[in-house]
């Protein structure tokens, strides 16, 4: 041995450094082989201190000369090649049986790339047939594929890696979700006590480590009594020492070591089991001697854990699909036994059946706009109320569980009911309403390797993490918790989600259907918004795909392609307005002309007959007419302070609408030399969509443009605006007392004017329900007029006492929905704010007469 061999001290990591140790730039191998690192040239930069066993050249002679000097040629290339076949940052090249010098012993060689450096790692070859361990694995792996369950391959995995490596005891290791993890598997030497089902703490195993484990796949400790062997020198010229993460060879922490030596190991050895990419567990080998497996050997087990992860995600997943399959047919049972019905929670008893018979609870609870019921062991109504106040913080759609409650809900403690854990589903959103199954507190027993809280431990040089002395069974019980909910249970949550919604959908149908021909109408209307918005959707996304053609810039494009959109927008709040009715032609215009000319709008005039267009046409024509806007706006009539553009409506015979645009008086007019996709929209969306004409005229003059829209597309010819109102003004008539209780003072006043202006004689107002009530016990009224939302409550009071009465009213809303009243005042209209007086004459027209 040479000056470099002497042993190195390691310093006793603090508990706070633990976790950021850096495991991978140690600076030593193990003694079982020999680490080269040269440049990108090949010149030898680092080496381990014992090259000189197997060169004969110690490290000073070594460091700084050509690898070649050293190598044989034929090793130097073939490294080379293995070098050119490596994809991906993770990837290791192997070479077997080769001589480093002429007629020497045989080495096996891993190389990969680490930063500026070229890594070659070199130990004797193993004395095996080559590629007998290969064809082993290939048969080891076929056996598993008749295991029924991922515990029988885990048992099955545990004899085989033994059987393949000779280890005295291997392990099959699982993490769980807070980072402990359990034996679930274990193959031994008969005198060894058994490590079966024993937990290990997280932090017997750091993030860092962790994250060294989902890269190198295979790490081996031959012997946990020999000394590392240091890389030298051991920091380059810029200070930085080798990134050995991918190395075979790296020593590992002197507190992994102590840990080994305190649990009587010889030799260990850990193959990483990755599913989706994360660590999901571990196959431990522990040997209670020095044990040095060959690198083929090494190449081989790894192979194993690699295919061991593939034949376990597919066990994974033909769970998954048994569980998928199970759900579907709780899906099916759960939508044949809930009779329509109006509301969810109207047939709590049958989706408690369901959820029971996947999800062990001790008692579930439903909350649906402010309705509470349960069954078994649950909160209260008012803590079921503050606790669904905690889980609307969490992220929405989502299941929420966990079985520790009161860790992460204090208030929880103080439950009359003694519950610890809960699986939360969310089925609305806004409110958030949710059923919730409930765990009792349970005081689990959990038996680990030793006290996990024995690993932190002090001395002089203050707290650290300390390898624990004890592996003896060590039990410990667990209050303020629950039993876990396991992945299938958490799965079939999310499926009986989905499930629930559709009942949800289910239901309102249902309840569409039994409200009359009203609802009817309602329904239709909803299902052809649907329509309407995915259509429009791909009507965007055709606008965006095509306008980027036009445009050379970023800027020009987002305020072409911004400008068509609002128009879409526009013309979608129009038809929508009245509940996807046709909408008039004036009101297209009157819109575009507010929307994009501002000061220019007397400049654009409308005349002739005005009809309304249906939704289909009249979304077809904003676009026609915004691109005709700004066209005018940017190259004709409208782009000078003189010119003016003329509108005209005319019903031909047999009920076709012809439609003229005129620009008069603005600058002489050239034709496009090519056509934009703005030109596009105005001569092609009337004939392909409507199935009507468009003729363009680029007179000098001025731009004149001709549409005919076929009768089918239009709604009939529209009124004035003015004869509208007198029309609704004269068929809905008040007479007598109404009431309007609203607590916004304008608002108040506004709907005096409107109800006196519909024959009210006398309006009283009230700010709050009191106030109300004492109207109403007062006061003959003839209609009333309840704002939902008052500040601290609602006008629920009220709208009782009227409904006693025999009182028509109607609810007025800002918030888009009037928080369930209208289920318990099914004759009750909803107008929504600010209150359009056309609206407020056809509500007082339908309820009055």
């Amino acid at each position: 041995m040479n000056d470099y061999s002497a042993a190195v001290a390691f310093p006793k990591p603090a508990l706070s450094e633990c976790d950021r140790e850096p495991i991978h730039i140690l600076g030593h191998i193990q003694q079982f082989g020999y680490l080269f690192a040269v440049s990108s040239d090949w010149i030898i930069a680092h080496v381990s201190a014992n090259v000189e066993d197997c060169l004969g050249a110690g490290p000073h002679e070594l460091i700084g000369a050509p690898l070649s000097g050293y190598f044989e040629p034929t090793v130097v290339d073939a490294l080379r090649r293995q070098l050119r076949m490596l994809h991906g940052e993770n990837t290791v090249g192997r070479l077997f049986g080769l001589s480093m010098r002429r007629h020497g012993d045989l080495y096996d060689f891993a190389v990969h790339v680490s930063g500026d450096f070229i890594i070659i790692e070199a130990e004797p070859a193993g004395t095996g047939a080559r590629g007998e361990h290969g064809g082993q694995v290939h048969a080891l792996i076929d056996r598993l594929a008749g295991a029924e369950s991922v515990s029988d391959i885990a048992h099955m995995a545990a004899r085989q890696v033994s059987a393949l490596t000779g280890f005295d005891r291997v392990m099959v290791y699982r993490f769980d979700r807070d980072g402990s993890g359990e034996v679930i598997a274990e193959t031994k030497r008969e005198d060894l006590e058994s490590f079966l089902t024993l937990r290990y703490p997280r932090t017997d195993i750091p993030e860092q480590a962790r994250e060294l484990y989902k890269r190198n796949l295979i790490r081996i400790i031959s012997d946990v009594n020999e000394q590392p062997v240091p890389i030298l020198p051991p920091a380059g010229p810029s200070g930085g020492r080798l990134d050995l993460s991918l190395s075979k060879l790296r020593a590992v922490s002197r507190i992994h070591i102590e840990y080994l030596q305190n649990m009587g190991v010889g030799a260990s050895m850990s193959i990483s089991i990755l599913h989706d990419g994360e660590l999901w567990g571990m196959f431990v080998g522990h040997h209670y001697s020095a044990r040095i497996l060959s690198f083929e050997l090494r190449t081989a087990a790894e192979l194993y854990g690699q295919l061991f992860s593939f034949v376990l995600a597919k066990k994974l997943n033909e769970e998954e699909r048994l569980q998928d399959r199970k759900a579907r047919a709780l899906h099916d049972r759960l939508m044949s036994q809930i009779a329509e019905g109006d509301r969810l929670d109207s047939n709590f008893d049958a989706i408690a059946d369901a959820f029971r018979s996947v999800i062990a609870c001790d008692g579930i609870a439903i909350s649906v706009d402010g309705r509470y019921q349960q069954i078994g062991l649950t909160p209260t109504k008012e803590e079921f109320r503050q606790l669904s106040r905690f889980l609307s913080t969490g992220a929405a759609s989502r299941v929420y569980d966990t079985d520790r409650l009161p860790a992460v809900y204090p208030p929880a403690a103080e439950f009359q009911a003694p519950v610890a854990g809960i699986l939360a589903i969310p089925v609305s959103r806004q409110p958030r309403d949710y059923i919730v199954c409930f765990r009792k507190e349970v005081a689990q027993t959990v038996t680990w390797a030793g006290n996990p809280e024995k690993a932190v431990s002090e001395d002089e040089q203050g707290v650290r993490l300390s390898p624990r002395k004890s592996f003896a069974k060590w039990q410990e019980t667990v209050t303020g918790r629950s039993k876990v909910f396991t992945q299938a249970e958490r799965r079939a949550a999310e499926q009986l989600r989905m499930t629930l919604l559709e009942v949800v959908l289910r239901l309102t149908d249902a309840a569409a259907r039994e409200s009359g021909k009203a609802a009817e109408r309602q329904e239709l209307l909803i299902a052809e918004l649907n329509h309407r918005v995915r259509n429009i959707l791909n009507l965007i996304r055709g606008l965006v795909a095509q306008s980027q053609s036009d445009e050379d810039t970023v800027a020009s494009f987002s305020e072409k392609i911004g400008g068509r959109i609002h128009a879409l927008a526009r013309a979608h709040d129009q038809v929508t307005k009245e509940q996807w009715a046709p909408a008039p032609l004036s009101a297209l215009i009157a819109t575009e002309k507010e929307a994009y000319l501002g000061g220019k709008q007397s400049r654009v005039s409308f005349s002739g007959d005005d009809c309304y267009l249906k939704p289909n046409a009249f979304t077809a024509l904003s676009l026609v007419i915004h691109e005709l806007m700004t066209n005018s706006a940017k190259y004709g009539a409208l782009s000078d302070s003189s010119g003016h553009v003329d509108i005209v409506g005319e019903c031909l015979d047999g009920g076709t609408l012809k439609l003229t645009w005129r620009e008069i008086g603005g600058p002489p007019v050239q034709a496009p030399t090519r056509r934009g996709f703005g030109t596009t929209i105005i001569e092609r969306s009337v004939p392909f969509e409507l199935g009507g004409t468009a003729d363009i005229e680029f007179a000098v003059t001025g731009l004149k443009a001709v549409f005919t829209i076929p009768p089918q597309q239009l709604g009939g010819r529209a009124q004035t605006r003015q004869e509208a109102q007198q029309s609704v003004k004269t068929m809905a008539r008040i007479s007598g007392n109404v009431l309007i209780l609203e607590d916004n003072m304008i608002i108040a006043m506004d709907a005096e004017d409107m109800l006196k202006d519909l024959g009210a004689a006398r309006v009283f107002t009230a700010g709050n329900v009191t106030q109300a009530l004492g109207i109403i016990e007062d006061q003959p009224l003839s209609f009333a007029l309840l704002d939902v939302n008052l500040g601290a409550g609602t006008s629920e009071d009220a709208a009782q006492a009227l409904t006693d009465r025999g009182v028509p009213f109607t609810f007025s809303t800002g918030y888009g929905d009037a928080h369930g009243l209208t289920d318990k005042f099914p004759d009750a209209g909803v107008l929504q704010k600010p209150i359009d007086e056309d609206a407020l004459a056809k509500v007082v027209k339908t309820l009055v007469g």
